[in-house]
């Protein structure tokens, strides 16, 4: 049990810099769950379940936040086209622009009190430093495939697509021959790790003399956020430039926002996209994304 004296020291600190920062005044002044609901929808978050986790929320307290923002006009809710089990969050035009409004007095606030400082720059590393003590990020690593990666790579992808999107079997099947098929003296996977510990995969395989193919991204739950799919897709893409290669594919379905924000974010353009009922599933959408790469 933290001593009374240190839980104080935390609870002035918190009075100090919600004021300073100008957190309680303005247009910013709404309960903090709100800000932080409208800041992850302003930014591409879209889905209850993607809310949820980015927010460390329980799902009866963000089922309350997002009523009342939805009571004001602010937001919309609706069923997944693709998943009605799944809903989808988006800001309407008044909460784009009560928003964009926070976020110009907030941005405002902080920068006029780091413009009094005397050392604003000693601020800011101090404050770096204290996110680190509360919560450390470990050290991410890009290692390539060893003995045993092929299998636990298939193992995490079939557990984790049924848990979160009820797929059956038969994508862990699909993955399986993917793997079995993996041909090192033309293909390279790597493995992300955080401290040592598995948190993401990625495959780059051998379409023909030009063309290659990024496949199998895989990122654990626990270690979305914290830069892992970007690293991935970036490995894949200098290997497949390196390797002289001037276009790089993929194939996803069209509900995984997170994953095909990281291929939007490097050029990945969108040929094509098909209904594709698989893995139990009548409503999947399938996509082709290209990648066009230059020396």
């Amino acid at each position: 049990m933290a001593m009374t004296e240190h839980v104080e020291a935390v609870r002035a600190f918190n009075r100090f810099y919600t004021a300073k920062m100008g957190l309680t005044r303005g247009t910013y002044a709404r309960p903090l769950p709100e800000v932080r609901v409208m800041y992850e929808l302003a930014h591409g978050t879209e889905e209850v379940a993607e809310l949820k986790q980015a927010l460390h929320i329980d799902a009866g307290q963000l089922s309350r936040v997002l009523a009342k923002l939805e009571d004001q006009g602010l937001i919309t809710k609706a069923p997944s086209p693709l998943d009605a089990r799944r809903q989808l969050v988006r800001l309407t035009e008044a909460g784009q622009e009560r928003f964009a409004a926070m976020d110009t007095d907030s941005a405002d606030a902080i920068g006029a009190v780091l413009d009094g400082l005397s050392d604003g720059a000693a601020v800011v590393g101090a404050m770096a430093q204290l996110k680190r003590a509360i919560e450390p990020e470990g050290t991410l690593t890009l290692r390539e495939f060893e003995p045993g990666d092929l299998g636990w790579m298939v193992q995490r992808h079939g557990a984790l697509y049924a848990r979160e999107y009820g797929w059956d079997q038969s994508f862990e099947r699909l993955v399986a021959r993917i793997a079995a098929d993996f041909d090192p003296t033309t293909d390279r996977g790597w493995v992300a790790e955080i401290d040592g510990e598995p948190m993401g995969a990625i495959m780059c395989v051998r379409l023909d003399e030009t063309t290659a193919k990024l496949r199998t991204l895989l990122v654990e739950p626990n270690a979305r956020g914290k830069g892992v799919g970007k690293a991935l897709v970036d490995q894949v893409i200098r290997h497949a430039r390196a390797s002289g290669y001037t276009t790089l594919k993929l194939w996803t379905q069209s509900h995984l926002h997170a994953a095909i924000r990281i291929y939007e974010s490097r050029g990945f353009v969108l040929e094509r996209e098909w209904p594709d009922p698989a893995f139990g599933k009548d409503d999947l959408v399938s996509q082709t994304w290209s990648l066009t790469l230059k020396p």
